[in-house]
């Protein structure tokens, strides 16, 4: 296959020209164009590498589409699939909860049926992206250290993160943030919204502590890269850097993405909140941080879609350090070297062909095609 007319998004840079696979291998990157039969006239469109996503729940909505429905599973990863690939995401590492706020949720109903149905559909070769595992364990949650062990018996995790959802700190530091959000989920009154905050308060006191320790122990021992998440203070991240995390998923404060990024950890910040100007919770903004260099990977965390349309508008910001390469890099090659993903990720000879073809429409960025291992998938 042979690409031309086109702007190729390079690490560092982004020539006109055109781009040769074979074998389903980035195979070479010509400057100019070529007007061989059958080469794909790009039109002048951006072909950037397939994006790497590392934490994205939207697996969950196509598993319980209303309340009390639960879909086919097989049937509901299909159809997240195919919203992943046709948002230009080539790899996705799922991220699927281990324990929740609220006892006997459809996140913990639908646990082993999502870790099933990912599985069978890898081994059925059902699936347009790679997929890979990556495991939320709410550290607050009294079943969590439980379901963790067990789960790892029975399948193989590429990711684990590591979070504190209870009231009063990193994501919910504010208290009226706190009950709106879950006030507003889950259609609790005054009263049971007070005994709600009560009761995940004493389960973080009794649990978290003990269970992020043996959590990171375990992945350090296999081997398993470790996430933080909702990191807030200096405190929080040097606790972070001593269990050997290389990810700081979604830090919620300047003071913590800058401590994350001097240490080397990958500071992850959701497309949503580039593309709608700033936090749901109120917390910092990923465009401010990158207006300070300190943002390193992006993640469509609940909406697919966002990714490829908040790396083009990190690239337009005035006042950054990131150029369009730089920017593209958030999606692809940072994530994938965070995790340690060496075939993916860049355009570059001898990596693998995963490419996604767009144009800017107005303000947004339209996806032509998209490539899996050198074959179309979009």
């Amino acid at each position: 296959m042979i690409l031309t007319n086109a702007q190729i998004v390079l690490s560092n840079e982004v020539i006109k020209g055109s781009l040769t696979v074979n074998n389903g291998m980035i195979d070479s990157i010509d400057h100019g164009n070529v007007t061989l039969p059958g080469a794909i006239d790009c039109q002048d469109g951006y072909i950037t590498p397939g994006m790497v996503e590392l934490h994205t729940d939207n697996m969950e909505k196509h598993f319980t589409p209303r309340p009390g429905v639960a879909w086919p599973a097989v049937s509901a990863f299909k159809v997240h699939d195919a919203q992943m690939i046709s948002s230009g995401i080539t790899t996705v590492f799922d991220a699927i909860s281990i324990g929740d706020v609220i006892q006997g949720s459809e996140r913990l109903n639908n646990l082993t049926r999502m870790v099933d149905a990912l599985n069978e559909s890898r081994e059925r070769k059902l699936t347009r992206a790679d997929h890979l595992l990556h495991l939320r364990c709410e550290v607050s949650h009294k079943d969590t250290l439980e379901m963790f062990n067990t789960l790892l018996e029975r399948t193989s995790a590429q990711l684990v993160s590591v979070m504190d959802h209870s009231p009063g700190q990193r994501q919910f530091a504010s208290l009226e943030k706190y009950r709106e959000y879950y006030q507003g989920k889950y259609k609790l009154s005054d009263s049971e919204m007070k005994a709600f905050v009560e009761r995940q308060t004493h389960t973080s006191q009794l649990y978290s502590d003990q269970y992020r320790k043996e959590i990171c122990h375990t992945c350090n021992r296999l081997s398993i890269p470790l996430a933080s998440h909702d990191d807030a203070t200096q405190a929080h991240v040097d606790e972070s850097h001593s269990f050997n995390m290389v990810i700081a998923e979604f830090p919620t404060t300047a003071e913590a993405a800058v401590a994350a990024h001097k240490k080397g950890m990958g500071v992850m910040m959701g497309a949503p909140n580039v593309v709608r100007g700033g936090s749901h919770s109120g917390n910092i903004a990923a465009h401010t941080l990158a207006s300070e260099g300190v943002l390193d990977i992006l993640s469509s965390d609940y909406y697919p879609a966002s990714l490829l349309d908040a790396a083009f508008k990190i690239a337009q910001l005035a006042s950054n350090q990131y150029s369009l390469a730089k920017a593209i890099a958030l999606v692809s090659q940072k994530p994938a070297d965070a995790v340690g993903l060496k075939d993916r990720g860049r355009i570059q000879s001898g990596y693998k062909a995963d490419l996604v073809w767009s144009a800017l429409e107005d303000d947004h960025v339209h996806i032509e095609h998209v490539w899996k291992n050198g074959n179309r998938a979009f």
